[in-house]
């Protein structure tokens, strides 16, 4: 069968891939796209999506269980795992076929199976029916990534998950070890703790959520501890012995090796490139640590391949791989988009209380060597904030006292992942601290911290 060819080949339908073809499609390019499993990648069906539905339900019962702080009652409030899972699974199956009727709306060909490269330019892809060629000038990788397992802590489903297993658990844990307490493991602990879960959380740094301000973590790891959690910092999970129902860990800090009893560990320790049978070295690809070296505009260094999302490496954020697809795009069409912007890029987690940042932080920012302006506003000092009964959590946002310039802004507390992109939309503008300042923040809104925030790193806030 005679080669079948397009002017744009998309490998992986992730939200990298199917925005790229979309886009690659509303610019006049003949577009193909290439997915070994499930539309929508792992975003849609095993990663944000799916856990977001997840981390409702617990919120849900969490807000039941204090029903009475709002004159309600409820009685009997309880929950049932496999309906809580069902619900999740149906957002994430809506949200997968949604993609499907997008491609086909943007005439974007789907081709379902596993792809390579075997030479530059084509693309051959092994389906149920044999192996089908492809031909494009351009190609972009966007295969994601996978859990990173480390020796000896390897998933095997039962009693050691991944989040896989975590977002269709074979039973509710009683007993809990989290490895790791990044976004994909703190949500986790989250989720599991709010329904009932003994849950402790093991992080090898000196902090949870160590990518994130020193203050917010500080912040974090009171209310979870708040909350029935237990945190052990610069602790290692050594090793794991694995028994019938239960699994003894291995625990190490700078006291020495202890151990504990779990019947549940899930794994989250990082991630890894989808790389392996791609043929990349062989076309000259640079990889460094499983993931593809890239330019600012994500090409790699060989003609008319292109990498971008999670593959490309940190940072590991559907938005930002949607972004580079439509940069990508825009590319090969012969625009002139602008490089993305990592520290214009917001991060999100979806644990209670929740936390959002972008830019740098104030640690980071000192060590760029920049002279500061420091505001803080507490969610206790919000109105809206107070009737909603949360009033827990705190805005910061951080200036270069010689310009004005937001260099960071870092949020824990109810609904900031909603917030945050206010700041985002200021850091791409530059934004100076005049022009938030005199911006009118509606009231009353938990937005208005944003606004007192900025007031505050200048000596100006309102009501505080």
């Amino acid at each position: 069968m005679a080669a079948q060819n397009f002017d744009v080949i998309v490998i992986g339908a992730g939200p990298g891939g199917y925005v790229a073809a979309i886009r690659a499609s509303q610019l006049g390019q003949k577009v193909a796209i290439v997915e070994r499993e499930n539309l929508g990648g792992i975003c849609l069906n095993w990663g944000c999506i799916p856990t977001k539905a997840l981390l409702r339900s617990a919120e849900v019962f969490h807000l039941m269980h204090r029903a009475k702080e709002f004159g309600l009652s409820v009685t009997g409030a309880d929950f049932d795992l496999n309906a809580v899972v069902a619900r999740s699974r149906g957002v994430a199956k809506q949200l997968s076929g949604g993609i499907g009727h997008l491609m086909k709306k943007n005439k974007v060909t789907v081709f379902m199976g596993a792809a390579t490269l075997p030479k530059a330019g084509t693309v051959a892809i092994k389906t149920d029916k044999g192996t089908e060629e492809l031909t494009a000038k351009s190609i972009i990788l966007a295969t994601g990534a996978r859990a990173r397992e480390l020796p000896g802590l390897e998933a095997d489903g039962d009693l050691v998950w991944t989040y896989r297993h975590a977002l269709q658990p074979k039973r509710m844990p009683k007993k809990l070890l989290v490895i790791g307490s990044g976004a994909i493991g703190i949500e986790f602990a989250s989720f599991f703790n709010t329904l009932g879960a003994d849950t402790t959380v093991v992080e090898v740094m000196d902090r949870v959520l160590p990518v994130e301000d020193a203050e917010v973590s500080a912040f974090a790891k009171k209310a979870f501890v708040k909350q029935g959690m237990k945190i052990l910092e610069k602790t290692t999970v050594k090793k794991l012995d694995r028994s019938p129902g239960k699994v003894v860990a291995h625990l190490e800090d700078a006291k020495g090796t202890t151990t504990q009893e779990f019947d549940t560990v899930i794994s989250a320790v990082g991630i890894v490139g989808n790389i392996e049978n791609l043929g990349l070295e062989a076309l000259g690809v640079k990889i460094d640590r499983t993931h593809v070296v890239t330019d600012e505009f994500c090409r790699t260094g060989v003609a008319g391949l292109y990498a971008i999302g999670d593959i490309a490496g940190a940072p590991w954020l559907a938005h930002k791989a949607s972004h580079e697809g439509v940069m990508v795009a825009e590319l090969i069409a012969g625009g002139h988009p602008h490089p993305i912007k990592p520290n214009s890029i917001a991060g999100c987690t979806y644990c209670h209380p929740q936390v959002a940042s972008v830019g740098l932080t104030e640690a980071k920012a000192k060590e760029a060597g920049f002279e500061i302006k420091v505001g803080r506003f507490p969610f206790i000092g919000n109105g809206k904030a107070i009737a909603l009964g949360e009033a827990e959590g705190f805005i910061k946002t951080i200036f270069d006292a010689k310009t004005g310039e937001m260099l960071g802004a870092h949020m824990i507390g109810a609904e900031v992942t909603e917030l945050i992109q206010g700041y985002v939309v200021a850091r791409g503008l530059e934004s100076t601290e005049e022009d938030l300042m005199n911006t009118v923040f509606p009231h009353p809104t938990l937005s208005e911290m944003m606004h007192e925030s900025v007031l505050d790193a200048y000596g100006r806030a309102l009501h505080m």
